[in-house]
């Protein structure tokens, strides 16, 4: 027995040293430059269409959802489509998630103010990187035996570039994530903050999220956009409302929180030469990567639930990838960032000796640093309603990722297995929230990130086809023959 638990212990070291090398690079330097590289790229391409056509995308998006003569944004009469609305809220179910509270904390308290620009910029760019990938997942698309739309990075990978072995690859790490991520992770933060906030036994948390989650995954797309469409407007409104407060009760300190922001992103001239640049390399860093990893742009995830859509025109449902980035990370994340600056409760002086290294506890970092944000408002209230926040934007994000390991589930192995899946995927909720996870989690984020390579080769390989694609819808739009309401397929 000994020798068994010794061998065991070998080799999960080992798993993680590895794993610790693999993850290392595919959120490192490197990997994060293509990130912003292949972004700058079909914004250069565009004539940075995310700022030339503003008004337009938001016209096209957000703001048709108030049109009367524009239900079919709303809705849709195909059993076998969901509306565009409805695969944006999917699709923020699964980015608009923890990190949004935690993560954004956690790149201040490691990375300094100037990792909020820095996840600006990424933001920016993985706009275009967005509407790149939903512009072909449209194009792409086709209808499965059941009549139901299917499109993702693995779809155009095999019919645009005809390379199905890397579409395998890009489904099977999608897979794997949406165990680790996109569920173990998410029960894990839903029971710890029950348990921790009202005493919850962590079992029968365990039990309620696999009933009303099985409830809806069961039911499929359909059934996960109905719910999502409710859900995701109710938590981002009301988290938006709160962090409004909070920034405007603060409001004299709103000018200070930017200040930090810019001067912290470029100042070298506050610390000593090889210190300065090393602390900007971790804001760039941790806003690089934060940004990456909250709108999930680049990964090729939210394209899989922008497929099922029921619009007619790639460009379009492109530019609902524009709009999804922007509601994540430039309004959501930045929000919780000047909710942390403007309340007090950072002081980047004590956090700076630090960068680089690991904070000591008496320095909050992650969900506690937001809450104490929120505290400094509502009082202990304020760190309840941070616990609820999280708990539903986790259970969402388990919604949205439950899609997206089906959608690769049925490429590899065809819609028969989809029932298995779903099934194990409800069940693995119970380990999520009963157990101790770090390594689980830490092997799960490496292949979150690795979804990238596949994809990030596919749509720059297809970027040309990207571009034709809006030239000529931009062509249309000036001579009469689109208008902003579209048409539903």
């Amino acid at each position: 027995m000994k020798y068994a638990a010794e061998t065991m212990e070998s080799f999960l070291n080992i798993v993680t040293k590895v794993n610790s090398v693999l993850n290392n690079f595919i959120w490192g330097p490197v990997m994060l430059v293509i990130f912003l590289a292949v972004g700058l790229m079909f914004t250069l391409r565009t004539k940075v269409f995310q700022i030339s056509h503003f008004k337009y995308w938001i016209d096209v998006t957000f703001l048709q959802l108030f049109r009367k003569d524009a239900a079919h944004v709303r809705k849709t009469n195909d059993k076998h489509a969901i509306s565009q609305f409805q695969s944006l809220c999917t699709a923020l179910a699964a980015t608009i998630g923890v990190g949004n509270i935690s993560g954004v904390a956690v790149a201040l308290a490691l990375g300094g103010p100037g990792s909020i620009f820095w996840m600006w910029l990424s933001a920016f760019l993985g706009m275009m990187t967005n509407y790149a990938e939903n512009t072909l997942g449209i194009k792409y698309r086709y209808r499965n035996e059941k009549g139901d739309w299917v499109g993702g990075a693995m779809i155009y990978i095999e019919k645009g570039l005809g390379w199905k072995w890397l579409a395998v690859i890009f489904s099977v790490f999608c897979v794997l994530a949406s165990f680790g991520i996109g569920n173990m992770s998410q029960g894990n933060e839903i029971a710890n903050g029950l348990y921790n906030s009202f005493s919850v036994p962590k079992w029968i948390t365990a039990l309620i999220v696999m009933l009303l989650a099985g409830l809806v995954i069961v039911g499929g797309i359909k059934r996960i956009a109905s719910v999502t469409e409710k859900l995701v407007p109710f938590m981002a409104v009301t988290y938006i409302i709160g962090a409004f407060i909070v920034i405007f009760t603060h409001a004299s300190a709103i000018p200070d929180a930017f200040g930090a922001i810019f001067g912290n992103a470029f100042n070298f001239s506050s610390m000593g030469g090889g210190v300065a640049g090393f602390t900007i390399m971790v804001a760039m860093r941790r806003g690089i990567s934060r940004g990456v990893f909250s709108n999930e742009a680049g990964l090729g995830s939210s394209v899989m639930v922008h497929s099922a859509s029921n619009v007619k025109e790639p460009v379009v449902q492109g530019m609902w990838g524009i709009f999804e980035v922007f509601a994540d990370t430039l309004i959501v994340c930045t929000l919780t960032a000047l909710t942390i600056l403007t309340s007090g409760v950072y002081d980047y002086a004590e956090y700076a000796q630090y960068v680089g290294t690991d904070l000591p506890a008496n320095l909050k970092s992650g969900v506690a640093l937001t809450s104490a944000a929120f505290e400094s408002v509502f009082g202990s209230v304020g760190g309840g309603f941070i616990s609820i926040a999280v708990m539903l934007f986790a259970f969402s994000t388990i919604l949205g990722w439950s899609y997206y390991g089906e959608r690769g589930i049925e490429y590899l192995f065809g819609l028969k297995a989809v029932p298995v899946y779903k099934l194990i995927f409800i069940l693995i909720i119970f380990l999520g929230c009963n157990a101790s996870l770090s390594l689980v989690v830490d092997i799960s984020d490496t292949f979150n990130g690795f979804m990238a390579l596949p994809n990030l080769i596919a749509v720059t390989l297809l970027s040309g086809q990207v571009i034709e694609m809006t030239k000529e819808y931009i062509t249309r739009v000036k001579a009469g023959k689109e208008t902003v309401n579209g048409d539903e397929v």
